[in-house]
């Protein structure tokens, strides 16, 4: 089963994606990935590493901390604040 962080970064990722008019391999192209890993870490299949993560936000020129806002007030609606 997926974390929930990991489900909100893949989420933050997908909206950015999206507004950017980007499709999944518009930006696995930019970064020597393929489309279906994209696809995992939208879904939060597939945890986005560190360095992976810095890549993604200067690929869609946004800052790291983006794929993080919004992120403590759903973890505390899923997990009831123990976070």
């Amino acid at each position: 089963m997926s974390h929930p962080i990991d489900i909100h970064v893949g989420k933050r990722l997908k909206q950015i994606r999206t507004l950017r008019r980007m499709s999944q391999t518009d930006v696995a192209k930019r970064l020597n990935l393929s489309f279906q890993q994209i696809q995992k870490y939208e879904t939060g299949a597939n945890r986005v590493s560190a360095s992976r993560l810095w890549d993604i936000a200067v690929s869609l020129d946004v800052d790291v901390s983006f794929f993080f806002e919004g992120l403590d007030n759903e973890t505390d609606s899923n997990s009831g604040g123990d976070m």
